[in-house]
Formats: C-alpha cells, structure tokens, sequence
C-alpha cells in the first residue's frame, strides 16, 4: 500500500476507510495523556516528523502485532526524526498495561472522549464476525516538521505497517 495521494482518489462514499486529511492538510492540533500521564501535544513535536496512528483497543491481537511492528522498528525511526504515537480510546491504565506487557518505550494516547480520534477521521463503522458497530478504525498519518500531513494510510495490515510508514518518512 502506498500513502494516500492527495489527488482524491479517496473514494468518500466509503467514509469508514477514507481518512479527512489528505497530504498537505495542516494536522489538527492536540493535547493527549500518555501512559505515564504526560501530556502529549502536537505543538510541542514541532520540528519533529511524526507518526500518529489510530488502533481500537489495547492487548488485542491485531493491536498488539502492530505496536510491537512499530517497536522493532523504531530505532530506524529515530534515525530519521521521527516520533511514534499510538492512539485508542482506551485510557491511560489501560495504556501503561499494555505498553508494559509488550515493551512499549513509545508514548500511546489516551482518547477516551474521541476528540482526537474524530478530528484525524479515524472513527467510523467496522465489522467484526459480521457485526458491524462504531469504532476506532486503523489509519496513520505522517505529519511533516511543519504540522502538515506528509502521507496518510487508511488501510492498514498490523504486521506490515511499521515497514511501509518508515518507507515513507
């Protein structure tokens, strides 16, 4: 998969997979608790390429194959500036859980009333063994040193994303 172009071939019938920003959007400000209970703002990060990605639950499978896929890979992250930030709407108990079951020396947002989730259009109808249901959808986008969107990934698969979001910073 490759980020989403900003030419609009997102198709908006499909909201549930269609991410709001597109490249070169300015990326919406925030302020989020991490697992630690620091408080994580994006206009702090300025200067600084990051990695914003949306996941709906912490120690679920796929959840836990894409945070651990970030993990491996976030030595060659730094190499390039960049930062990681995990984001759910599970809270901060349930972060600092998971981020040390798992090892997890990246910061994980908690988003518990959705603000943060919606404004990155990462909120949307999913499906689970044929229930579909609200949720948090998986998407990333790569915000640029100067607060825009660099690349946007509206379909993710856990094991291969780390690889494919370190391609494009």
């Amino acid at each position: 998969l490759s980020p989403q172009p900003r030419s609009g071939s997102c198709v908006r019938s499909f909201k549930r997979r269609c991410p709001v920003l597109n490249i070169g959007d300015k990326a919406p400000a925030f302020a989020a608790e991490d697992q630690y209970g620091k408080t994580i703002r994006l206009a702090d990060l300025k200067g600084k390429t990051v990695v914003l990605y949306f996941y709906p639950k912490d120690l679920t499978p796929g959840c836990t194959i894409e945070a651990r896929a970030f993990e491996k890979g976030l030595a060659a992250i730094k190499k390039k500036g960049a930062v990681v930030l995990g984001v759910s709407k599970d809270g901060v108990a349930s972060h600092k859980k998971f981020a040390d079951k798992h090892g997890l020396s990246f910061s994980l947002l908690a988003d518990e009333d959705l603000g943060l989730i919606k404004a990155y259009g990462a909120w949307g109808e999913r499906s689970l063994y044929g229930r579909k249901f609200m949720g948090t959808l998986r998407i990333t986008y790569v915000i640029g040193p100067k607060g825009t969107v660099r690349a946007a990934f509206p379909k993710v698969k856990p094991a291969e994303h780390a690889a494919e979001v370190l391609a494009a910073i």
